[in-house]
């Protein structure tokens, strides 16, 4: 007798030939039909049947050991990320003190400021050779949204900029330590 099959484990065992229906009648299963059924011992499951409670807790303690690894990563990226962003920031704005001193011979003094950079400054020592464009189309803030600071003559060097972190408070470790000139190489 020449028998098909359902494939689907809930089906399995049941014969789909036209000569099964008769092969029934008569007495005689499809051999083939008793091999599947005694291969998958107890594959009927109802439509209602669904997933064990042991089956549920495997998958949470599988979804909570990712949780614990994965989450510090993905939640430490964006402090790293402000970071990077102030060095970023004080190096241009290094290069943009640099050039002012390049054209007018010293670089501004701590009076000026930083928007010596962006505007041409009002008080003594007035530049006379201010670039028509400044050195920067606009003074950035540090990614807490402070203002970066500057001193010259500084502590570190001829001139120092600086952010005071996350805390905008002097000193500090961690996102809150101060980020300046003098520690970007």
């Amino acid at each position: 007798m020449n028998c098909q099959f359902r494939t689907s484990r809930r089906d399995a065992g049941q014969c789909l030939s036209d000569d099964s229906v008769a092969a029934r009648r008569a007495g005689d299963a499809c051999p083939r039909a008793r091999r599947s059924a005694v291969a998958f011992p107890g594959t009927r499951r109802s439509a209602d049947d669904g997933f064990s409670l042991l089956e549920l807790m495997v998958v949470v303690v599988i979804l909570s050991l990712l949780a614990v690894v994965i989450v510090p990563r993905v939640i430490d990226r964006p402090d790293q990320a402000r970071v990077a962003r102030a060095r970023a920031d004080i190096a241009a704005i290094t290069s943009a003190v640099n050039l002012y001193r390049l054209d007018n011979f010293r670089y501004p003094t701590t009076e000026q400021g930083l928007s010596a950079l962006v505007s041409p400054p009002a008080t003594d020592p007035v530049p006379a050779n201010w670039a028509s464009n400044g050195y920067m189309d606009r003074m950035p803030v540090d990614p807490w949204g402070q203002p970066y600071q500057y001193l010259a003559p500084g502590v570190h060097g001829d001139f120092d900029i600086f952010s005071y972190g996350a805390d905008a408070v002097s000193g500090g470790s961690g996102t809150d330590a101060d980020i300046g000139s003098w520690a970007i190489q």
